[in-house]
């Protein structure tokens, strides 16, 4: 061992400052309490100024109680039964209505509802229509 580390001449810094007590504890607030102010309206340093914050706020919105309904079997029946393309256009607008409905959203899922249930019919009365001239154009041609 080092004779120079036990020595006394070692230390040439001064010892550290004795700490203060431990610091007031902190007193918790409750919604609907008022807020003690405090001897001080300034900051812990001269000059400084104290800046309130504010909770963050998180909404959250719930499903709907009673959602508009969404067409999805429809929309699936018409798309592979009836008339694809229409098809793919209402299941779009029926999955938008049915996330719309989770979201908590109503005029956005009751316009999305309406759009899928105005595709699925046109779709499966084009549908229809165009198996009634494959069946028609088939009997006259044979």
């Amino acid at each position: 061992m080092d004779p120079m580390l036990n020595s006394p001449e070692k230390s040439q810094f001064s010892p550290p400052p004795v700490y203060q007590d431990s610091p007031p504890p902190y007193t918790p607030y409750y919604p609907g309490q008022s807020v003690p102010q405090g001897p001080c309206v300034q900051g812990p340093h001269p000059g400084q100024a104290v800046v309130s914050v504010q909770p963050a706020v998180f909404v959250t919105a719930a499903p709907l109680q009673t959602p508009p309904p969404d067409y999805l079997c429809y929309s699936i029946f018409n798309l592979f039964c009836c008339c694809f393309p229409l098809g793919i256009a209402a299941l779009i607008f029926s999955v938008s209505t049915w996330n719309a409905n989770l979201a908590g959203q109503r005029e956005l899922a009751e316009k999305n509802s309406k759009k899928a249930q105005t595709l699925n019919n046109f779709g499966v009365g084009l549908g229809i229509v165009i198996i009634i001239m494959a069946i028609v154009l088939k009997v006259i041609i044979h």
